[in-house]
């Protein structure tokens, strides 16, 4: 990545969350294995076609195999090891749309579609970087769109604010690493998402940073600097992260991980969530949410559920 940065060669790039399989992609490749679509730019076969989504089934794990990671984690943030966690959960699910199909059918910011090993439709932005200046959106908080006073709700949860603070307070420090001038442009904004099973308000937050003029020959220590991405991890990072891997107990691959385009010049990357696997014909969405101090199993475990969806109206 630095290499081809100082050359001004553009790419794309993919790393996983455990960073054990980083892969690079010539923008110009006309492979059409990997398809894309984000925000200024799409790589796409020239016939996609939609079609409706008749049936979406899942089957998430129990409610008390959930409990036993749950109880896990929140034995290591009573202990003071970790103050949030973002623990996840593998669904299996059954669609009539193969993973191409939902690539082609879905609407979100971020779309990725990799032949044979995963679709990805994220809302959440990693990094961008434009002009010299780097950007962050990390997104904590989900509620359903349709519950009463749902914005009043979600801004006016005392566990999603702590949790949201911790992020926010996470990003600015990794920030801090490779950039100058970092601050918060932006505190808790909302976005709507539309689903195949209800509409939901996501809570956001922007940040941003000065890098050095040299930059673009550094672009990969940059990258490698912020991860894991914080909002898909937690802090402190170090040990949370092993925590994760004892509480979890599967490899969570590409999902959590980065995905990002390179132009050149400028950057723009997500975090690798609302996530389907593909193993064989199966198919596996992974999902979850943060753990604080306040959290509740029953309603963590809801929030895992409610983000096994496919942004299709």
């Amino acid at each position: 990545m630095n290499r081809l940065g100082k050359l001004g060669e553009p790419f794309v790039f993919l790393i996983d969350f455990e960073m054990e399989k980083p892969r690079l992609f010539p923008l110009n490749e006309n492979d059409l294995k990997l398809w894309l679509e984000i925000p200024g730019f799409s790589k796409l076969p020239e016939n996609r076609e939609k079609i409706k989504l008749k049936y979406w089934e899942t089957s998430p794990v129990s409610f008390e195999q959930y409990k036993n990671g749950f109880k896990r984690v929140k034995k290591h943030i009573l202990n003071g090891d970790t103050y949030l966690l973002n623990y996840t959960q593998p669904t299996p699910v059954k669609t009539n749309l193969t993973p191409a199909e939902i690539f082609a059918s879905s609407l979100a910011p971020f779309k990725i579609y990799l032949e044979n090993e995963f679709v990805c439709f994220s809302p959440e932005r990693f990094v961008q970087i434009q002009d010299g200046k780097i950007f962050s959106h990390p997104m904590k908080g989900t509620i359903d769109a349709d519950q009463e006073n749902a914005i009043d709700k979600i801004l006016s949860d005392k566990k999603e604010l702590a949790e949201h603070n911790t992020i926010v307070d996470l990003i600015r420090n990794d920030l801090s690493l490779v950039a100058e001038d970092v601050k918060v442009d932006e505190f808790r904004y909302i976005s709507h998402i539309k689903t195949n099973n209800k509409n939901l308000l996501q809570v956001s937050s922007a940040i941003s940073g000065v890098l050095t003029a040299n930059y673009a020959e550094q672009i990969g220590d940059i990258i490698y600097a912020l991860l894991p991405a914080g909002s898909v991890s937690g802090a402190p990072k170090k040990k949370t992260l092993e925590i994760i891997k004892a509480a979890e107990n599967y490899k969570r691959g590409y999902y959590t991980g980065v995905f990002g385009v390179f132009d050149g010049k400028n950057l723009d990357s997500c975090v690798l969530i609302r996530y389907i696997e593909i193993d064989g014909d199966n198919l596996i969405y992974k999902s979850g949410g943060g753990i604080t101090f306040m959290s509740e199993a029953k309603k963590e475990y809801e929030e895992m559920l409610k983000k096994v969806y496919v942004p299709i109206a």
